[in-house]
């Protein structure tokens, strides 16, 4: 069922090799009885989809972007519970570890399949969906933040201080801990004081281990968060940190990524490294808790809009690591 005549064709953007995205007229795809057709509002550039097309990972040929919210225009006569017009969070994921979002959303529609249908999320009245497709990132970052397991006034370090790191951070500081942010660049320092960090670092002019040592009457940091690429800030994390501490690694995000550390550090003083990337059934009302009521600040962290002709520079823009550079959006 459709509310109004559906064009035939769609605008896409497809993923054809390393650094390779092209705007593409291509069908409009047709949904079966159990599906759902979502006009795409706006689809966030994920660093992880960044990651692949600057690695040129494989499958080529498809539609990125996860982070999608749009509106209903289109169900399958067997379609119970949504109609066309309700606003929506297209969730691309089970969850699984090591699981690859489905994506679909740097084009003008998506489609839903069936088995995903019940997984859409309303957006709330007077909701953007601009705030709306962080659902995804915080769901993932709160599922890491529980694997931390952070007590009150626990000091942590987040090594990075992009959208992710933001993200991260508040989250950290809602389960009362400490935060010292570490980024290179001025501009996100300013953003992570403003959301609460304690002490900001510039680890080009200063030593993170110390700053810790400073907040913890120099035992160093109770946990850390890597939502930083490249081999530095894992090293650096491990070394600010205190025997038996937790140091989540959010920010390795493509297989392969290698990095030598001291593996003594995290032997002798019993330091546990924590992997964690993937979406969570278990964090899901919560995570809509922490958007939709405004729980943390989402909106402020968005630097840059771009049109789905545009999609190519957003991903130049989004992987640039600019002092300016904060969540990066496609508005088809």
């Amino acid at each position: 069922m459709a509310t109004r005549a559906l064009p035939t064709t769609m605008k896409a953007v497809l993923y054809r090799g390393p650094g390779d995205l092209r705007v593409e007229t291509v069908p409009v795809p047709a949904i079966a009885a159990d599906e759902v057709l979502v006009e795409v509002a706006v689809c966030g550039v994920s660093t992880a989809d960044v990651k692949r097309v600057q690695m040129g990972l494989k499958p080529f040929g498809r539609v990125l972007g996860h982070e999608i919210a749009g509106t209903i225009v289109a169900t399958g006569d067997d379609v119970d519970g949504w109609k066309p017009g309700e606003r929506v969070v297209v969730r691309s994921t089970r969850g699984e570890p090591g699981e690859e979002p489905r994506g679909g959303g740097f084009a003008q529609y998506v489609k839903v399949e069936g088995k995903y249908v019940d997984d859409l999320v309303e957006i709330p009245r007077g909701f953007s969906f601009e705030e709306a497709i962080f659902l995804e990132p915080v769901n993932t970052c709160l599922r890491g933040i529980r694997l931390l397991d952070l007590d009150e006034d626990d000091v942590v370090l987040v090594a990075g201080v992009g959208s992710v790191g933001l993200i991260l951070q508040q989250l950290a500081i809602r389960e009362g801990a400490i935060v010292v942010a570490a980024d290179p660049a001025p501009g996100r320092l300013k953003v992570a004081k403003e959301l609460g960090a304690e002490r900001v670092v510039d680890p080009r002019e200063e030593d993170m281990h110390e700053a810790c040592r400073a907040l913890t009457d120099g035992r160093g940091a109770d946990a850390a968060i890597v939502a930083a690429v490249g081999a530095g800030p894992v090293r650096d994390a491990i070394r600010a940190t205190r025997p038996r501490a937790k140091i989540l690694l959010f920010g390795q995000v493509a297989k392969g990524e290698e990095t030598a550390v001291d593996i003594g550090d995290v032997c002798l003083d019993e330091k546990y490294l924590i992997g964690s990337h993937s979406w969570s059934e278990e964090e899901a009302d919560e995570a809509d808790e922490v958007v939709f009521r405004r729980e943390i600040e989402l909106a402020k962290l968005i630097t840059h809009r771009f049109s789905l002709d545009e999609t190519a520079e957003a991903f130049k823009r989004a992987g640039a690591r600019k002092d300016d550079v904060g969540k990066v959006i496609v508005v088809p």
